[in-house]
């Protein structure tokens, strides 16, 4: 049942990315949470109990995503809702977009391509060189192919509206208040961990197929191997399956904040000079990787 919806959702998401029309005049889902997050962080985020004031906070999220999802799949027509939102919230196009931007700037110069990559990833980029751009795009691609398209896809499968709604609250969390920071760290702590939990599977899911429909499942000792380099329990293993892929060497050295952190390589073996082709490659991964994605839920949906 749930699986023959996402079908249409994911071909709308692919088709139609999101509309600047319409999101200029109505809060984007993302950015409902987003607020719903804050609010709860202002409102419960002090005194000398903010790991359980944490955990409570999430408790709300998720209680409220699911409620919602409820109430939405029994409207009248909530089979169309069910669709619709489930194409909002999947961000197939939207990412394939936001990379191929960095790319196309990186084509024209070191600077353009610096002010591309910042706004989709969190490190310092005022420093970066050209390769260093071209590996934080493709880095983005991989972690955010997973998080944006593989995970929601996967908890709309197993769990319908209110799945991938719960899914995105926490993530949406996790992205906000889930850092290792003195304000965050013990508030932070509960959502932080919920998303590495359901993240694991979907992370893990990307990064077969990756190499699965790039035939490269030979790769794979490879992809066991670096993974859990990653300060990330999942984003290592897109990441890893992604550079095996396109042959290059990501991930390394990276400024956050201005503090330098030396992260180790993924596959040291690849490339050190990647490019703006080598975006385009990755670009095509994804949607490489969403085609398999679409036809695996068409047999699920077959099955089912």
């Amino acid at each position: 049942m749930f699986a023959a919806l996402l079908v249409p959702a994911l071909l709308v998401d692919a088709a139609m990315g999101e509309p600047r029309l319409l999101w200029e005049r109505l809060p984007h889902p993302a950015v409902v949470m987003g607020r719903a997050v804050a609010r709860l962080e202002a409102w419960l985020n002090h005194g000398n109990r903010r790991q359980l004031m944490g955990v409570l906070a999430l408790g709300v999220l998720v209680g409220g995503a699911a409620a919602v999802g409820l109430v939405i799949v029994n409207l009248p027509f909530g089979v169309v809702f069910e669709v619709l939102l489930a194409a909002i919230l999947l961000a197939q196009r939207s990412l394939v977009q936001h990379v191929q931007a960095v790319a196309d700037a990186l084509r024209l110069s070191t600077g353009d391509g610096r002010l591309m990559v910042a706004r989709i990833v969190g490190r310092d980029t005022s420093g970066l060189d050209g390769p260093a751009v071209a590996r934080a795009a493709i880095e983005s691609a991989a972690e955010n192919l997973s998080d944006g398209v593989v995970a929601p896809a996967f908890w709309f499968v197993i769990a319908g509206l209110p799945g991938i709604l719960i899914y995105k609250a926490v993530n949406t969390a996790d992205s906000m208040i889930g850092h290792r920071t003195p304000r965050y760290e013990q508030f932070g702590w509960a959502s932080a961990r919920l998303d590495d939990v359901l993240n694991w599977v979907p992370a893990r899911l990307t990064a077969l197929i990756c190499l699965a429909v790039h035939w490269r499942l030979a790769d794979l000792p490879k992809v066991l191997r670096d993974a859990p380099l990653h300060r990330s329990p999942n984003a290592g293993w897109p990441e890893a399956a992604m550079a095996v892929t396109l042959g290059v060497a990501l991930s390394g050295p990276r400024s956050y904040g201005g503090t330098l952190r030396h992260e180790p390589c993924v596959n040291p073996e690849g490339r050190n000079d990647p490019g703006p082709e080598d975006i385009d490659r990755a670009v095509q991964a994804l949607w490489r990787v969403w085609a398999a994605v679409l036809a695996l839920v068409i047999v699920i949906a077959l099955v089912d």
